[in-house]
C-alpha cells in the first residue's frame, strides 16, 4: 500500500514485543533496600551548615556526637544500570543511587551529623533528630 512502510512494521512489533516480554519477566523479581548490606562512607567535616542534595531517595537525617559525617547506603537492584554517588563538595552532600534504563531498584540511605549542625536538605531547612529511625 505505502511503498517502504511495511519492512517496518514487523520490525516495530517485534520491539515492542520484546519490551513487554522483559517488563513482565522483570515484575517477578523483588528488590528491598532494607535487606541490602549496608555501606558506609564518612567524610570529615568542620562547617556549621551542611547542603543535603538527596535526589528524592529515602534518606534519614540524624543529629550525633560524631565529628565527622556519615552516610550509610542501603542498596538493591535487579535489573537497570546502577547510579551510585555520595560526594561531599565544600559544604554540599551530594548522595543519589538508582538505576537508568529498564530498572528495577531500591534505595535507602541515612546521613549522621554532628550536632548543632545546620541542615538544608533539597533546599528546605532539616530538623534533625537526635536518635535513628527504628527501622534502620
Amino acid at each position: 500500500m505505502f511503498p517502504g512502510a511495511g519492512p517496518k512494521r514487523p520490525v516495530t512489533l517485534v520491539v515492542a514485543a520484546a519490551a513487554v516480554a522483559a517488563a513482565l519477566g522483570l515484575t517477578g523479581c523483588s528488590v528491598d533496600a532494607t535487606k541490602a548490606t549496608p555501606e558506609s562512607k564518612s567524610f570529615p567535616y568542620t562547617g556549621t551548615s551542611l547542603k543535603l542534595t538527596t535526589h528524592e531517595v529515602a534518606t534519614d537525617l540524624v543529629a550525633t556526637d560524631r565529628k565527622d559525617i556519615k552516610v550509610t547506603r542501603w542498596f538493591d537492584a535487579a535489573a537497570g544500570s546502577e547510579r551510585l554517588t555520595w560526594t561531599l563538595k565544600g559544604d554540599t552532600l551530594d548522595i543519589d543511587a538508582g538505576c537508568t534504563g529498564i530498572a528495577l531498584c531500591d534505595a535507602r540511605f541515612k546521613v549522621e551529623v554532628p550536632k548543632g549542625i545546620a541542615v538544608t536538605r533539597d533546599g528546605e531547612r532539616t530538623a534533625l533528630t537526635g536518635k535513628p529511625p527504628a527501622h534502620v
